[in-house]
């Protein structure tokens, strides 16, 4: 079915799927070790995704903020400083767009470093994906086959057929019974002290904000130029829905998120390709939350992993494959200092490093011409 520029088909859905990966870990980190309520979780991310999806016309993943979901699992905040957190994260990106400050970082971001963080990204999911394609060879090999073959397919795609099989294993294996309908469960009002908004800074807040400048604002604009060429969306209306969306949930228990080019490789790779996806994302999300909520982090937990896994090694593989598109071998410089510190590290130093590889090499080819030149004329 369409409806204007919004198309609902297997496709659409298919495509809503293709992130789970990375939210579905976090997601039980936040529910069952920081008691996060989780129809407030997934009502706030279901509707932020179809508000999105709205605005935007395209697919644009909502995701996690994952060095803040790491921090918060890890220590194991209470649910006021997790919503502390998101509301700290939409003051910092609202004054981002404000300010046009991801604009003007986009600007002198060379193509070759934005290609080194998709790469690193990449890389990262593959190498996340692993622990889980341990638990089921056998299905890893039957999920590739399915996403080899049927990935392109308009009437059975890949994501469809893949939660179709890891629902019948969890029947077969009485999952299922774990599963129960609790009655309707909305979110409840959050609270938290402004005390706990400057301490989610200083605890993960600050470390956050150069991974969703690259990852979720710049990446993510150059992923929707490459895969949408008629279609351009500005690093600073990114920053401005990053910041909305998070000043408002956290007040109904959602949690600090952004957007993602691992999560909107993830969507396109599985057949997303309008604003649809997001509307039937975010109606699944709202419907867990509302009549599922007891019980969705054991139907999370009871998903075959190896499933997951092996939907995130390829989308991973397909974020470093856009590195094959750089043409200069100059630009291969840049972009494998990227990759080797952002692993080594982080994805903000890796960006450090690669934009300071680049424009050393940039002075050092400007310096060279010129002498070369005279000494040329001397002869």
């Amino acid at each position: 079915m369409k409806i204007g520029t919004f198309e609902f088909n297997l496709r659409e859905l298919s495509g809503s799927l293709g992130d789970l990966g990375t939210f579905i870990p976090l997601a039980v980190g936040y529910i069952s070790i920081c008691k996060l309520n989780p129809a407030g979780l997934l009502i706030m991310m279901g509707l932020s995704n179809i508000a999105t999806g709205l605005v935007y016309r395209l697919p644009m993943p909502i995701q996690p903020m994952k060095v803040l979901a790491v921090m918060a699992i890890a220590q194991a905040w209470p649910p006021s400083l997790v919503c502390a957190s998101a509301f700290a994260m939409g003051l910092v990106w609202m004054i981002f767009s404000l300010t046009n400050v991801m604009g003007i970082i986009a600007r002198i971001t060379p193509l070759s470093v934005v290609r080194g963080i998709q790469t690193a990204l990449g890389v990262l999911l593959a190498l996340q994906a692993l622990p889980m394609l341990k638990t089921s060879w056998v299905l890893v090999a039957v999920s590739l086959a399915i996403i080899v073959a049927l990935r392109r397919s308009r009437y059975a795609p890949a994501a469809v057929v893949l939660m179709a099989l890891g629902i019948a294993i969890m029947f077969v294996q009485g999952r299922f019974s774990q599963v129960a309908f609790s009655g309707l469960t909305l979110p409840s009002l959050t609270l938290f002290r402004p005390g706990e908004v400057w301490d989610s800074l200083v605890r993960g807040g600050f470390a956050q904000i150069p991974l969703t400048a690259t990852n979720a604002v710049i990446a993510t604009t150059a992923l929707i130029m490459r895969y949408w060429p008629e279609r351009s969306v500005s690093e600073r209306k990114l920053s401005l829905s990053t910041g909305i969306m998070n000043l408002v949930s956290p007040f109904f228990g959602g949690m600090p998120m952004c957007h993602g080019a691992g999560g909107l490789a993830g969507q396109y790779y599985f057949g997303a390709r309008t604003g649809g996806t997001n509307i039937i994302e975010g109606a699944i999300e709202i419907s867990l939350g509302l009549f599922l909520a007891g019980s969705i982090v054991s139907l999370f937990l009871a998903f075959p992993g190896a499933i997951i896994g092996a939907m995130m090694l390829l989308v991973g593989l397909e974020l470093v494959g856009f590195a094959v598109e750089l043409k200069v071998d100059r630009e291969l410089i840049p972009l494998a200092v990227t990759v080797a510190v952002a692993l080594i590290s982080n994805m903000a130093i890796g960006f450090l490093s690669g934009m300071g590889m680049h424009y050393l090499l940039d002075r050092t080819m400007r310096t060279k011409i010129p002498q070369d030149h005279d000494t040329g004329a001397g002869q």
